[in-house]
């Protein structure tokens, strides 16, 4: 996971209790910005779109 370049959410008051989001070609990577070597979710560009259309009206 540490090979990818994570970015943190700009939403986050103070940096460290936030999501962090990572893309590779195929695939969109979530994590918690607390747990970074826990679980995350893998999801298609599709999936992540749809996603952020839902979160933003």
């Amino acid at each position: 996971m540490s090979d990818h370049a994570w970015r943190k959410s700009s939403y986050s008051p103070d940096a460290s209790n936030c999501v962090e989001v990572a893309t590779t070609p195929a695939t969109v990577l979530v994590r918690d910005s607390k747990d970074a070597s826990g679980s995350r979710l893998d999801l298609s560009p599709t999936t992540w779109a749809v996603f952020l259309t839902h979160i933003t009206k």
